[in-house]
């Protein structure tokens, strides 16, 4: 017995002087490099120590103070870069898109996606998969009128909810969730769902945990040490929500086979269907069952959350300003009336365009962006990368870069709008990212966010709850960043 321990006390010894040694030789060779300068690791953990795992674009909005537009950081074994600022960030992922186009090998993420699909996959198979996305689903009409007919219906579905509270209050999560989830249901699977279906309603709300759970603090700690993954229970359910999401994909591909007429397609499975058995006898086919099959949760995963997450953001912050939302809703009131919102009164509503943008920015829904990996070896911003650099484009800097927006961190329409109260763009507005790994569905975001949220604010004023006065804006933890739970009162307007 005390041989045992005696041996696992050497072993651990040996292990940690080993990391020690790899620690200090692997700092000093990226410091020979001309590598992005930062704060200096300890062993073994690196900067674990200074990270705030719970949100951890807190403390890179601090080291970016410190050490500028381009600097690394180390957590565990694994040297990162952070690019802040907009001028930083466009300079990387456009002027030089090929460069920083891969995506970094994340282990919950490689764990769950085994490289397929769109989001998570690399090299040719993303290309590819991106590709035909893209194609099909604007085939299907994202972005275009039908799309927007598809939208305007599902406006009626989610007033007709908000109506059955009569004032009441309640949550928004499921609520808004539950119109977005159906329009990319419908251009995936060719139909809608009833909001009370259950099935609906668990996809969700299992997706909106697994959200939680990929930002959580105990799969960053397994993402910098993967190997005490047998330790971590978040990792056990986040894939048994990735098992349960892609059975419902698997019996929906079933349910789709039967029906599948390759000259009649409805939706974006029937043409991958379609294109899978074009390519049957092509031993090198990347149009398996598997890349569907991720593909679709992709597009469930970030269709479902992204949108719904921004119109909650934007319910929640016309409560806390009641002002703005009556200047939004005089806005609506003489430009629309009574007509249903299109997308075309857009140009015709300036104030109204800089609150939904202002909304996208002050609620930074995806503060960490995705993370990059740098292709081949480059010379970027007098520090030289190589190929494999773990790559940080962070949003939340953009999004706050004091250069373009004036007050960053309060919530202010005029950061859209010029001194005659026109619409203004801003180029640092980058809530999809940017370049070849910018967000798909950016169109078809920006069409239902226009159409919900003025249709909702059309028939109704948002209040605080009865003995409620204080609106938390505190952003709730996560792989995107929503809001804590809270609830809302949707008034009807005369």
């Amino acid at each position: 017995m005390c041989f045992s321990v005696l041996t696992v006390i050497f072993l651990v010894g040996v292990i940690t002087l080993i990391c020690y040694i790899s620690g200090v030789n692997v700092w000093g060779k990226n410091t020979q490099l001309n590598f992005p300068p930062g704060p200096r690791p300890l062993p073994l953990i690196g900067n674990l120590n200074i990270m705030d795992l719970k949100r951890p674009y807190n403390t890179l909005c601090e080291l970016s103070e410190k050490y500028g537009s381009v600097f690394s950081i180390q957590l565990g074994m694994k040297k990162m870069v952070v690019l802040s600022g907009y001028e930083t960030v466009k300079e990387a992922l456009v002027n030089h898109a090929e460069e920083f186009e891969e995506r970094a090998r994340v282990p919950s993420f490689e764990d769950t996606s085994k490289g397929y699909g769109v989001l998570f996959s690399h090299g040719e198979n993303w290309r590819v998969m991106r590709r035909f996305t893209i194609a099909t689903l604007r085939d299907f009409g994202m972005g275009k009128r039908t799309t927007e007919d598809k939208i305007v219906e599902e406006c009626g579905f989610l007033i007709n909810n908000f109506e059955s509270y009569h004032g009441a209050p309640f949550d928004t999560m499921l609520n808004m969730a539950l119109p977005v989830a159906n329009i990319i249901v419908s251009l995936v699977q060719g139909h809608r769902f009833d909001y009370n279906d259950p099935v609906l309603k668990r996809l969700i709300l299992i997706l909106d945990k697994g959200d939680r759970l990929l930002g959580s603090p105990k799969i960053s700690l397994f993402n910098i040490f993967p190997i005490l993954g047998f330790l971590n229970g978040s990792l056990k359910a986040i894939r048994n929500i990735v098992t349960e999401v892609n059975d419902y994909i698997k019996f929906t591909l079933l349910e789709c086979h039967k029906q599948l007429d390759i000259n009649d397609q409805r939706c974006f499975i029937d043409a991958f269907l379609s294109r899978q058995k074009e390519e049957k006898d092509n031993p090198n086919t990347y149009y398996s069952e598997e890349n569907l099959v991720n593909v679709v949760q992709n597009l469930f995963a970030a269709g479902m959350g992204t949108t719904a997450i921004t119109l909650r953001w934007s319910l929640l912050l016309m409560m806390k300003y009641p002002e703005i939302q009556e200047k939004v809703q005089e806005e609506i009131d003489r430009v629309i009336g009574s007509s249903q919102p299109r997308t075309e009164h857009r140009k015709h509503m300036p104030y109204t365009d800089a609150v939904i943008h202002e909304v996208q920015r002050f609620a930074n829904i995806v503060p960490l962006n995705l993370p990059h990996e740098t292709s081949r070896d480059i010379n970027f911003k007098g520090y030289f990368l190589p190929k494999g650099t773990y790559i940080i484009p962070f949003l939340t800097s953009v999004l706050r870069d004091k250069t373009y927006f004036k007050n960053p961190k309060e919530f202010n329409p005029q950061h859209f709008l010029d001194a005659g109260g026109k619409f203004a763009k801003n180029d640092a507005f980058m809530p999809f990212s940017a370049g070849r790994r910018s967000c798909l569905g950016e169109t078809l975001a920006k069409m239902e966010l226009f159409l919900f949220f003025t249709s909702l604010l059309q028939k109704f004023t948002i209040r605080l709850p009865p003995g409620v006065t204080h609106v938390d804006l505190t952003p709730d933890i996560g792989i995107t960043n929503p809001p804590v739970p809270h609830l809302i009162c949707a008034l009807p307007r005369s």
